[in-house]
């Protein structure tokens, strides 16, 4: 037998698992013993939670009594530094399994009666925000335990980022941390990913593209509430092969019901939905749009023009910072003392002929939006013709091809100047007697512009010509006498 079919031995296997039960079984067991293994991904799981830092234990499947019922939750988590310890309960589904409301309101009643500091819940159902939970339980039942949440998603991204990107200071550790990874990303675990818009998809779609969407419709919330988990796993997913932490933006002001509205407004009024994406150190926040009547969706970001040279040169100066991007991107540019885009073209004719996007050399470029369009898919789940594959597709284009590549604008240091104008003129002959300047706090004020040129159009710098050499000679020298004198 060919060594090539022969399947290597795992930590965590797949293999024998049988239905939803076993999944989650097995599932829950994996990740709390890596919790309480590997102390840095144990640290960064529980920091949020608001656990100290200490010695981490895992349990699964505590028995605890309730009003003359047995329950089993499926994990527990002891965090104990000192005398003071942390304890949380942890409800696991995997696969398409929800979260039950009764179910985790028992459980949130009995980590009260035992003094429990917080109920963890970890399904693949994504949060809008962190602060957000997917199941919305009785408020009084939280007055004295804390409910966390985290998808399979967050899961993985951290366990990944916590390998690759942070590290493990045990190789041992490491590997085992490793072995979580495999089990997670294996189709058999249950750890989906977000796969599907919702079963309200498709009427909701529907109705967008014919304008007979109301507010009223019972759909409407549902999509934007996938929308917004669609938002944040494109996130999750971004910084899990970037790195870092990619968030979502999200309004500083008002409620986080706000939010919602707002987009539920927006896919009413206008077809269209919309969200940001923060990646640290990028130029710019990408903003998603998706609309639904045009049937495409764009990624775009904005960066600020240059804040010297002329309008050709400011332009020259995005083209090569984009030089690997498509010739399909449009350029927008936005001048001071304007809202309104001031002008447009798309970077394939900005490469033949830059002066296009400047229409009045007069106005001031302040800012260029890059924009990357293409077709919205259409079915509610994943693969080729969804809006989920059309939407991260395009996220992974944009950053790739444009967003990273771009460094913001910054002025060049101011020089010192070390010689002085008397000094200088000594050099070129001149008699002291004669030179009727010292060095001065004003020097250079007005010449700084004839010290760093003009730019020309291919971004170069040519030495700028002064149009009256006479004056400026005679400020050294006075004119020599006339032959009548």
């Amino acid at each position: 037998m060919a060594e090539e079919t022969w399947h290597a031995a795992r930590l965590i296997p797949t293999s024998g698992i049988n239905g939803a039960e076993e999944q989650e079984r097995r599932g829950t067991s994996a990740l709390l013993a890596v919790l309480s293994a590997v102390r840095e991904f144990g640290r960064t799981i529980t920091q949020p939670l608001g656990a100290p830092a200490g010695t981490i234990e895992t349990f699964i499947e505590v028995p605890f009594d309730l009003a003359e019922r047995k329950l089993y939750p499926d994990g527990l988590i002891r965090v104990s530094r000192g005398k003071k310890q942390w304890v949380a309960l942890v409800e696991v589904k995997t696969g398409k399994n929800e979260l039950v409301v009764e179910q985790l309101e028992s459980y949130l009643d009995i980590a009260k009666e035992q003094g429990f500091d917080a109920l963890l819940t970890i399904s693949n159902q994504i949060s809008p925000s962190p602060t957000e939970h997917p199941v919305a339980v009785d408020k009084r039942k939280l007055r004295k335990v804390e409910m966390h949440h985290l998808s399979w998603t967050e899961v993985l991204t951290e366990a990944v980022m916590q390998k690759v990107y942070r590290g493990v200071a045990d190789p041992d550790q490491a590997w085992v941390l490793g072995e979580l990874i495999r089990y997670l990303e294996h189709p058999r675990s249950g750890a989906m990913e977000f796969d599907d818009m919702g079963e309200e998809w498709v009427a909701v779609r529907d109705a967008v593209e014919h304008g007979t969407l109301r507010a009223t419709d019972k759909g409407l919330t549902k999509v934007v509430s996938r929308w917004d988990q669609l938002t944040r796993y494109t996130a999750l997913r971004l910084g899990r092969e970037l790195g870092v932490e990619v968030q979502p933006v999200l309004p500083r002001k008002g409620s986080p019901n706000d939010r919602p509205q707002a987009l539920a407004r927006a896919l009413v009024e206008k077809g269209a939905l919309d969200a940001q994406l923060r990646i640290p150190d990028a130029v710019g926040p990408i903003t998603i749009d998706a609309d639904f009547r045009a049937q495409r969706v764009s990624c775009s970001v904005t960066i600020d023009a240059p804040r010297e040279g002329r309008p050709l040169t400011r332009v020259n100066w995005l083209l090569r910072q984009v030089s690997e991007a498509a010739g399909g991107v449009r350029v927008d540019s936005f001048v001071v003392n304007g809202r309104n885009v001031f002008s447009s073209e798309l970077l394939s004719e900005l490469r033949t002929n830059p002066a296009s996007l400047v229409v009045d050399p007069k106005r001031e470029f302040r800012a260029f939006r890059l924009v990357l369009t293409g077709p919205m898919g259409s079915k509610r789940g994943t693969g080729r013709g969804s809006f989920i594959g059309s939407v991260l597709s395009l996220v992974d284009a944009f950053y790739g091809s444009v967003v990273q590549g771009i460094k913001p604008w910054a002025p060049a240091p101011p020089k010192l100047r070390t010689v002085s104008p008397q000094e200088d003129a000594v050099e070129q002959g001149v008699p002291t007697s004669l030179v009727s300047t010292a060095l001065s706090s004003q020097d250079g004020q007005a010449d700084t512009a004839l010290d760093r040129g003009v730019d020309d159009e291919a971004g170069g710098t040519q030495p700028r010509i002064v149009d009256e050499p006479d004056a400026l000679h005679e400020a050294v020298m006075p004119a020599a006498p006339s032959p009548q004198e």
